[in-house]
């Protein structure tokens, strides 16, 4: 692509987002998710595969209902009780349709299906944007609406979302469709405790877009999309094969890595509210997400070559990409736990 269009297009997709997180009315939110949309999909189909184009359009109807349906859902309570406000819907009708579209643009259960197939299609940069940055618009929404929702039905889409993330991907050998399960699995848990503690959602979010971005970033550079390919990577590269096995441990949640401070924390805040029972649920789901994650680092650092592949495999990897940002993120994915104390006083504040 262009490197002037691209620059235009990465510039519009950080203009959406930002609008989004500016507005406090509906249609100045509604304006900048579809200057994100828009801005995305060139870059989804510049590889001109019939593979990128299906993804890129199931991506833009999938994103042109949900808009369709926020639009609806503000312009419904404007109607009846007279608000554009952001923090003023109040309308149940209205609450729960938007919860609903928002739901949808992010890859919520049970409206999750497009997330798999769409991420299957993209190239790993593009699946990279799209899993992490894509997320902050409808996010940045999401916390604003909460107070107004239903408790139960938060609850009730974070625990679904768990479960389907965790049990869509057990099945799986695509690498990107299992990062796409991945991400319904981690969103699940940030909703499940954005109405009681917000703070928490974002420290999840956060930790997510590291952990993420590692993922993608190691895979980019090992050049690898199925399970059988990942398995040539500690012949490639050892170092890198065993900080990608430590990453998506971090990404299941074990200690001592980064990615148990959230699961931890939130557990933690769900039984003070009074929720044993969902985090027994939300504990029980993360085990099937563990599985795969174990699957891939069984094949990363327990399955020797020869194996059998249907591609050719590379032996040597060629390092033409910038790994810095990969170094500086594995090593956020990997040792902010000891940073958990402060990371509570600071919630605490």
């Amino acid at each position: 692509m262009n490197p002037y269009v691209l620059t235009i297009l990465l510039s519009s997709l950080g203009l959406g987002t930002v609008l989004t997180f500016a507005s406090s009315h509906w249609l100045l939110a509604w304006m900048g998710l579809e200057i994100n949309t828009l801005a995305i999909i060139p870059i989804m189909a510049q590889q001109h595969h019939p593979r990128a184009i299906e993804a890129t359009t199931k991506y833009f109807l999938t994103q042109a209902t949900a808009a369709a349906m926020i639009l609806f859902a503000s312009t419904t309570n404007a109607w009846l009780m007279g608000e554009w406000e952001i923090h003023q819907l109040s309308h149940p009708l209205a609450t729960t349709t938007v919860m609903l579209a928002l739901a949808l643009k992010l890859g919520l259960a049970p409206v999750h299906f497009w997330l798999p197939e769409v991420l299957q299609g993209l190239e790993l940069t593009t699946g990279l944007i799209l899993s992490t940055w894509q997320k902050l618009a409808p996010f940045a929404l999401m916390i604003q609406v909460a107070p107004t929702i239903n408790s139960s039905l938060l609850v009730a889409i974070g625990l679904l979302s768990t479960l389907m993330g965790g049990w869509g991907g057990l099945n799986q050998t695509q690498l990107r469709k299992i990062l796409a399960y991945s991400s319904i699995a981690h969103l699940g848990w940030m909703v499940l405790i954005l109405q009681f503690a917000p703070s928490l959602t974002l420290l999840s979010l956060s930790l997510y877009i590291i952990m993420t971005s590692s993922a993608f970033l190691t895979l980019k550079t090992n050049n690898a999309l199925t399970i059988n390919t990942l398995a040539t990577s500690w012949t490639k590269s050892p170092t890198l094969a065993a900080l990608a096995a430590l990453v998506l441990l971090s990404l299941g949640g074990l200690p001592p890595l980064s990615g148990f401070m959230p699961k931890w924390l939130i557990l933690q805040e769900l039984t003070k509210q009074g929720l044993p029972l969902s985090a027994t649920l939300a504990a029980m789901t993360a085990l099937l997400s563990l599985y795969f994650y174990l699957r891939l680092c069984y094949a990363l650092t327990l399955t020797i070559y020869p194996n059998t592949l249907t591609a050719t495999a590379p032996w040597r990897l060629n390092f033409t990409m910038i790994t810095l940002p990969l170094s500086i993120i594995t090593i956020l994915a990997l040792g902010l736990l000891p940073l958990t104390p402060a990371v509570t006083a600071m919630l605490a504040l």
